[in-house]
């Protein structure tokens, strides 16, 4: 096994992920099996209940794993799927061993960060670098270690692969991400220190990525060559580009993959970018759809962290790609002037923070016959509209109150099996369902279904009936679990309890994204 470790210096957030992600691609394309592997110091368990202000959204794994985003970006760019075992944080390791103390299995020995903690990093690593991608055992793992070095709760997990890395010296190859920072002129002093810092942690960097908005000047780069003392060739340009899936070929025009593949011994192929077609290709600006976006966020906090509804915009990213049809993107904050909108999504989400605008959003696309599509909340939101105004009673979801009302019917309610413990409780996960003759059924174009579930309040089967009698059908199911809805009489008035903008890929869009933004055209 071949190990890429991506570090990353000066502030956080400076694109560590599309920049292994990136370089896993055009391995990957070289016909090498690559996994990749996300770190997260954090005590956090797992994203589930982590901000999506300071994180951004929470991923989801077929086998239900709640994930960094990162891990999505990983499947989108690569293609593949991964499991709750490629997110690794502090939390888990030490849940691992101090579960392991309670069973005696240290022997009475003092429980330390050296040698247990670290050893228990290894064995996590190791034992998911070699779970099968697409079948086949990897030949090349990237990690990706989250924050900057230097950070206190990193500082194990530096030390395990530094362990790892003394047994197996030839197999590893160090990759730091660092940033120039513009005042006005380049500034490189910041990334200076992180290389020193990281140097002193005794990991040395072989090659070194920096993150500008522009292309830094030859003579920045000698003079970073001499200061951190990596050879010229090894300093890799990343600028700002228009998307992430530009990034391979920038990367591979500077020979990234061959700089890499001298450290690990790696036969080294031309390659070329499988999505740099994709952005040659012409986008017809006569096709054009304007989409409002209702989410759970405030407006102003979606313009500076779109990473909030990642996969989302990912998703209708990539029906562009396809389809080569225009979209704009607007995040809703007032409802007063809907009629600007071409369409609308209601994004998923939890509480009852703006239900009443998201009511008015799915009212206002039902009665105008305006294309919505409603993903997981939105489709809640979408059937209590209908139970309100088709069936005509008073409708709610027990999530949106504290105190259970005699007068209200609660059409949307919480699962059975839920609890006073919020995080890995939820209905999660990849799950089957069974499609009905339908509209959807036509857009899959299969008659059973895998889609990705986050929740824990679902259609309560009290009301299906009713809702049905007036035009809403659920047109796929498991079980008792209503997953999709379907109003008549209606070009697009389609809710799913389950989030398909995990499953888009940039070349295998998701077919209700798709049908979606047809429609709306």
């Amino acid at each position: 096994m071949r190990f890429i470790i991506v570090t990353g210096g000066v502030i956080s957030g400076i694109g560590k992920g599309s920049t292994s992600s990136s370089i896993g691609l055009l391995f990957q394309t070289m016909g090498y099996t690559v996994t990749m592997i996300k770190i997260d110091p954090y005590l956090n368990t797992d994203a589930s209940l982590l901000s999506p202000y300071e994180h951004g959204e929470c991923f989801v794994t077929d086998d239900g794993g709640e994930s960094d985003l990162d891990i999505g970006g990983y499947e989108r760019m690569l293609n593949i799927n991964l499991t709750k075992n490629h997110n690794i944080t502090t939390g888990q390791i030490y849940e691992s061993v101090i579960y392991k103390e309670r069973r005696g299995e240290y022997l009475g020995k003092t429980v330390q960060v050296i040698p247990h903690i670290t050893d228990e990093i290894i064995r996590k690593i190791k034992f998911t670098s070699q779970l099968p991608i697409n079948d086949k055992v990897p030949d090349i793992c990237i990690i990706e270690l989250g924050g900057t070095i230097g950070d206190l709760e990193g500082l194990p997990f530096v030390e395990a692969i530094q362990q790892m890395k003394m047994n197996d010296e030839d197999n590893f190859c160090f990759v730091h991400v660092g940033m120039i920072i513009n005042n006005p002129e380049p500034k490189t002093k910041p990334i200076q220190h992180s290389v020193i810092t990281l140097r002193g942690r005794g990991i040395f960097p072989d090659l070194l990525i920096i993150r500008n908005k522009d292309i830094i000047s030859e003579d920045i780069k000698q003079k970073l060559s001499k200061m951190c003392q990596i050879k010229y060739n090894d300093i890799i340009i990343s600028k700002n580009v228009d998307s992430t899936y530009e990034i391979p070929t920038n990367l591979n025009i500077q020979n990234i993959c061959k700089q890499i593949g001298k450290r690990l011994n790696l036969e080294i192929q031309d390659v070329k970018n499988p999505y740099e077609n994709v952005f040659n290709s012409q986008i017809n600006s006569h096709k054009f759809v304007f989409v409002g976006i209702m989410g759970k966020y405030k407006l102003d906090k979606c313009k500076n962290n779109p990473d909030m509804y990642l996969s989302l915009l990912k998703a209708l990213e990539h029906v562009t790609i396809n389809t080569g049809i225009k979209i704009k993107v607007e995040f809703i904050e007032s409802t007063d002037n809907l009629s600007q909108y071409d369409s609308f999504i209601i994004a998923g989400g939890f509480g009852s923070k703006g239900i009443k605008e998201k009511l008015e959003v799915a009212k206002y696309a039902r009665e105008n016959k305006i294309p919505i599509l409603g993903l997981c909340l939105g489709m809640q939101v979408m059937v209590v509209d209908c139970f309100n105004n088709l069936v005509g009673k008073n409708g709610y979801s027990s999530e949106w109150t504290s105190d259970k009302d005699d007068n209200i019917c609660y059409v949307i309610d919480i699962l059975h099996n839920q609890n006073e413990i919020m995080g890995g409780t939820m209905r999660i996960g990849s799950h089957p369902i069974l499609l009905k003759s339908s509209k959807v059924k036509d857009i899959y174009k299969s008659d059973v279904i895998y889609e990705r579930f986050r929740h824990r309040y679902f259609v309560n089967m009290q009301y299906v009936q009713e809702l049905e009698d007036k035009g809403l059908k659920f047109v796929g199911s498991n079980d008792n679990h209503m997953d999709i809805c379907d109003l008549e009489n209606h070009p697009f008035y389609i809710g799913t309890q389950y989030h398909p903008e995990y499953k888009s890929k940039p070349l295998l869009p998701h077919p209700l994204f798709v049908a979606f933004i047809q429609t709306c055209l």
